[in-house]
């Protein structure tokens, strides 16, 4: 199936925490998103400003189906792992999710024209 929906969420952590947590996000929600069928590719970004460090998450979805296969019944809902208000110092409760209309894609190792 083609990629129609992409989910975002932010967090935000002290900058001396963000290594910490980013090794923590690889753990456990990279993990979850690629282990889910219908996840269609992940980007775990991140953004220093100020004393804080910035996550934004941004998945990849098939359907509404698959979403709701990770996120449970409320999809607009933010997922939390265990030791995440460890590290968190604000967090999105929600997610924003977008439907793709367009897309396009260079394939790996084509150079541009």
């Amino acid at each position: 199936m083609p990629v129609t929906l992409v989910r975002i969420w932010r967090g935000w952590t002290r900058s001396g925490d963000a290594a910490e947590y980013e090794g923590y996000l690889l753990r456990t929600g990279f993990a979850e998103y690629r282990g889910t069928e219908g996840n269609e590719g992940v980007f775990f970004t991140r953004r220093d400003v100020d004393d804080r460090t910035e996550f934004v998450l941004i998945t990849l979805w098939d359907s509404w189906d698959a979403v709701r296969a990770f996120a449970g019944d409320d999809p607009g809902r933010a997922v939390f792992y265990p030791e995440d208000g460890r590290f968190l110092v604000e967090a999105d409760l929600t997610v924003s999710h977008y439907e793709i209309f367009a897309s396009r894609r260079a394939p790996a190792g084509v150079p541009r024209t």
